[in-house]
C-alpha cells in the first residue's frame, strides 16, 4: 500500500464514503453480498476532504496521463470529480449520459469534442468495469481516442481488470480494496482474524455470505 492510496482511504473511511460491515453485509442491487459498501457521492459534502481527492486526482492525472487532451466525467457520479479536476487542470471537459438525451439535440456526449481527440474518463468507482466500459464505448463510436480512465476507488475484482485489458484502456485508481482493508485492520476497525476472510471476499463475491 503506497502512502497515497493510504492517505485516501483514510478520508474515505473518515466521511464514511467506505462502510464496512462484515458480520452483517450489505445486498448490492445484483444480489450479491458485500461487506463493503462505497458511496464516494458522500464525499462532495466535506469541502476539505473532497479538495483532497481533487488534488490527488490532479496529480494522478498529471503524472500518468499528460497526453490527455479532455476529461470526460461519468455520469451521474464521475460528473462533478470529472469538472473539479479538469478547472484545477485548465483542460476541456465533457461528460456522458448512461444513454441518449430523448428530447432537444438527443445528446449522449455532452461538450465539444473533435474526432481524434484523447480523452481521459473520470469514474469515482470501478466494480466489474461493465458500465464504465460502456461508456468507453460511446466515446471510440464518437471517433475521439480513450487514453485511459481514473477513478477514485476500486474493488480490485480480477473481471474488472480482465475487462479493461480486453477493451485496451489502462486505468488507475486513487485506493483500492485491499488498502482499505489494510488500513481499516490497523485503526483496529476490522480485526485480524477477519482481514483474509474479507480479502477473500473479492475473489468470488457472487458466492460470498459474510463472515
Amino acid at each position: 500500500m503506497t502512502t497515497n492510496e493510504k492517505a485516501v482511504a483514510e478520508k474515505l473511511l473518515q466521511v464514511e464514503a467506505v462502510r464496512l460491515s462484515p458480520a452483517q453485509p450489505f445486498t448490492w442491487a445484483s444480489g450479491w453480498k458485500s461487506p463493503i459498501y462505497c458511496d464516494n457521492r458522500r464525499v462532495l459534502s466535506f469541502p476539505y476532504m473532497r479538495d483532497f481527492i481533487k488534488s490527488e486526482m490532479c496529480n494522478l492525472i498529471f503524472t500518468e496521463f499528460q497526453d490527455a487532451q479532455l476529461l470526460a466525467g461519468v455520469a451521474t457520479a464521475g460528473i462533478a470529480w470529472g469538472a473539479m479536476a479538469a478547472d484545477q487542470l485548465k483542460m476541456p471537459y465533457l461528460y456522458v449520459r448512461p444513454k441518449p438525451k430523448e428530447h432537444g439535440m438527443g445528446n449522449q456526449i455532452e461538450g465539444l469534442y473533435q474526432p481524434g481527440d484523447k480523452v481521459l474518463v473520470i469514474e469515482d468507482l470501478i466494480s466489474t468495469g461493465k458500465s464504465s466500459l460502456q461508456v468507453v464505448e460511446v466515446l471510440r463510436k464518437a471517433g475521439v481516442e480513450v487514453v485511459g480512465m481514473v477513478a477514485i476507488f476500486s474493488y480490485g475484482f480480477k473481471v474488472a481488470t480482465d475487462a479493461f485489458d480486453a477493451a485496451g484502456v489502462p486505468f488507475r485508481t486513487l485506493t483500492n480494496y485491499e488498502a482499505l482493508i489494510e488500513l481499516a485492520t490497523e485503526k483496529g476497525q476490522v480485526a485480524p482474524e477477519q482481514q483474509a476472510i474479507l480479502l477473500k471476499w473479492r475473489q468470488d463475491p457472487s458466492t460470498w455470505t459474510g463472515l
